[in-house]
């Protein structure tokens, strides 16, 4: 990790490198599982667009009649208008296909109405009744009528032609015939593209030659008689066209065109085929005439060839990108991936970079397909951008989170944690705290007892060691309690608890009596263990105190620290210095006393002044919390003691006198009540002065 930092552009070049070439082969090697799944997602994206972007405009010349349900049943015509109707009477003689004298009525009919062009998507291929009537019809509009052939590619590329009778042969050459084929895509089976000319070597996958017979596609034919031949593409290739919306030429039922109610309801006489390009073709389900394009799965083959003249009258083709255009912009993307993260150097930055490339991108590929009909390459140039800019913006968060790790880490030796937390995650709380401020603050001083004479007896080398120990270990117990390490003094410690980030002012000052007790198991363990190891022992005395300080950068221009100041923290270093004089190991004042008292049982100590400051406080110890198994016999004799301190205050010296002993004969160490016992005696035999008020004061710091 530590190379990626310092060779970080290097490193994400070659992670760009890698994805751009596994895009490249993806391109080249289409059936590799994974690899070519950009490419393949780049025809559905394709896809997208017909259905989303601009469709060739719908042309209300153009009207599909289909051969419907209704149609090939008639069962919603009755026995009394079927007779005497030519056409419901050979739609009736017999099942699909009908005698063709029906399309010689319905092209007298078509035409009769002034049609212009009639197309039948049908293959006309085996002989039935009424082919000469029919061919009579087809040679009379001859000009005005295209039918279809087929190619039937499954059965050794047959072609499939109207039978000699209806056209005579050659009829592949004849202007009334055209292929129907579509050659759908081989990967997914939709039509995307219209061949308008073919041949049997194209068919058969080798190489065309002059003279090769080539077959004409029914548009095309269309297009020809229609005057649009300069419109038709002249070659054999297979054209992307536009496709109209999925409702562009909906199926009008063919019955109905013999209908004379519906005949002069739904169709004006005929007026509404005046000049109308019409489509015969079926349109039920049964005669499975429908083709997968990507706007519809199952798109009526007639309505297709519709879409496919409109498209080619209007020029609506489309160009995809070519393949050096192509590639070139994967590569492009592959330095754009590479670029965006190195330089701009801001994760979030970067991400909305990426984010309005990716946009902007997609906003160019639907303008130009909308505008030109130009397929732009974009699910392989975006998959690209996002594989090396993701790769690169994940190595570079995990690069800069370990650098940030490694600095908070480096800070946290010299600065408090919840500091290096606070100034981390909310600088801007920060550095508005470094201005200067009046607050509530609980301050807790800590010192080792006589270190000044074990560090003139002590091994240097193993004394720096056993400090380095025990301040490791008190300085853990101040973090664990959300304690700000304000600094070292020598062997002392300075914590605050409410100057960064506070909890209120009760929290703070039960967190600091947290801390004290932690300090004092911590040093039981210690010491325990270095008397295993025949090492000194160590002692402890703690401070602390509650009450508004000055929080603040304060120092000099060239150095400075976040601290606090004012006579609250005055008078919990001289609480500190206190516990040497009083036998214990931790001293509380009254106001943080007051904050903690729910939740910790607290035993009186003195009511002291100290210098520097003008009024007496009362002091007490830490006895343990109340949730703690604190000894209980301790607690009951304990409130001997306290009314002992009652008693001594009052200068009864004879009833203190009694308590403090009665107290001493459970716990005769206990060096307070020693204290006070021999004071009580002292004043019993020689009463104090009458300004006398229990304070002890102390001149020295």
């Amino acid at each position: 990790m530590s190379w990626l930092a310092r060779h970080r552009r290097l490193a994400f070049a070659a992670i760009c490198t890698f994805w751009t070439a596994v895009v490249f082969v993806g391109y080249f090697f289409p059936t590799l599982p994974f690899i070519s799944m950009p490419w393949r997602g780049e025809q559905s994206f394709e896809d997208t667009l017909r259905r989303e972007g601009r469709k060739t405009a719908t042309r209300d010349d153009f009207i599909f009649l289909g051969i419907d349900q209704q149609s090939l049943q008639l069962d919603a015509v009755g026995p009394e208008e079927i007779a005497g109707n030519r056409a419901f009477e050979l739609m009736t003689e017999r099942p699909y296909p009908w005698a063709r004298e029906i399309w010689v009525l319905l092209l007298d009919r078509l035409f009769g109405a002034g049609a212009r062009l009639v197309i039948f998507d049908l293959i006309f291929n085996n002989p039935n009744d009424g082919d000469l009537a029919f061919r009579a019809a087809l040679d009379r509009y001859h000009d005005r009528v295209v039918v279809a052939m087929n190619i039937d590619t499954q059965n050794n590329t047959q072609i499939v032609l109207p039978n000699a009778q209806l056209i005579p042969p050659p009829a592949q050459t004849d202007d009334r015939v055209g292929f129907v084929n579509y050659w759908n895509d081989e990967i997914d089976g939709k039509l995307r593209a219209a061949r308008f000319f073919t041949s049997e070597r194209q068919l058969a996958g080798v190489a065309s030659v002059p003279g090769d017979e080539i077959y004409t596609s029914l548009p095309s034919r269309a297009l020809t008689k229609l005057g649009h031949d300069a419109d038709i593409p002249q070659d054999q290739r297979d054209h992307l066209f536009r496709f109209s919306s999925n409702d562009a030429y909906p199926p009008f039922p063919l019955w109905q065109v013999f209908h004379p109610s519906f005949w002069k309801a739904n169709y004006a006489e005929g007026a509404i085929f005046k000049d109308k390009i019409v489509i015969v073709g079926a349109s039920s389900q049964i005669q499975h005439d429908f083709i997968v394009t990507p706007m519809n799965p199952a798109a009526p083959g007639p309505a297709v060839h519709l879409q496919v003249i409109a498209a080619t009258e209007a020029h609506e083709f489309l160009r995809q990108t070519p393949t050096r255009v192509m590639l070139g912009l994967v590569l492009a993307a592959g330095v754009i991936g590479w670029g965006v993260i190195p330089f701009l150097r801001r994760p979030i930055l970067s991400l909305f970079s990426l984010i309005a490339i990716a946009v902007i991108y997609l906003a160019v590929a639907r303008l130009a397909y909308d505008r030109s009909g130009f397929i732009l390459a974009t699910v392989p140039v975006l998959s690209t951008l996002m594989l090396c800019s993701i790769s690169t913006l994940g190595i570079d968060y995990a690069i800069e989170r370990r650098e940030k790790l490694r600095t908070r880490r480096t800070l946290e030796r010299y600065v408090s944690k919840n500091l290096v937390k606070e100034i981390l995650e909310n600088p801007g709380g920060y550095f508005n705290s470094l201005k200067g401020s009046r607050m509530p603050a609980t301050i807790l001083f800590s010192d080792i007892v006589g270190f000044t004479t074990l560090s003139e007896k002590a091994d240097p080398e193993e004394l720096v060691r056993q400090l380095n120990e025990y301040l490791s270990a008190m300085t853990n117990v101040v973090f664990q309690n959300d304690g700000t390490l304000d600094k070292f003094i020598g062997d002392a410690i300075m914590a605050v608890w409410g100057n960064v980030k506070s909890q209120g002012k009760a929290q703070d000052a039960k967190a600091a009596a947290y801390a004290a007790l932690g300090m004092r198991r911590e040093l039981l363990r210690l010491n325990n263990a270095w008397k295993m190891e025949g090492r000194m022992t160590l002692g402890m005395g703690v401070g602390i105190n509650h009450g508004d300080v000055l929080a603040g950068n304060i120092g000099s221009q060239d150095r400075a620290d976040l601290t606090v100041i004012g006579d609250a923290v005055n008078l919990a270093s001289r609480l500190e210095g206190l516990t040497r004089i009083f036998g214990v190991d931790i001293l509380v004042g009254a106001t943080a006393a007051d904050l903690i008292r729910d939740e910790f049982h607290l035993r009186s100590v003195a009511r002291a002044q100290v210098k520097g400051i003008t009024e007496p406080v009362d002091v007490f110890t830490i006895v343990g919390t109340r949730d703690h198994n604190t000894d209980h016999q301790f607690l009951i004799w304990l409130e001997t003691f306290e009314e002992g301190i009652r008693k001594f205050r009052d200068r009864d010296f004879r009833e203190a006198k009694i308590l403090f002993s009665r107290f001493l004969e459970f716990y005769p160490e206990d060096s307070l009540a020693k204290m006070y016992l021999e004071r009580s005696l002292e004043y019993e035999q020689v009463p104090p002065d009458e300004a006398w008020n229990a304070v002890e004061v102390f001149e020295r710091k």
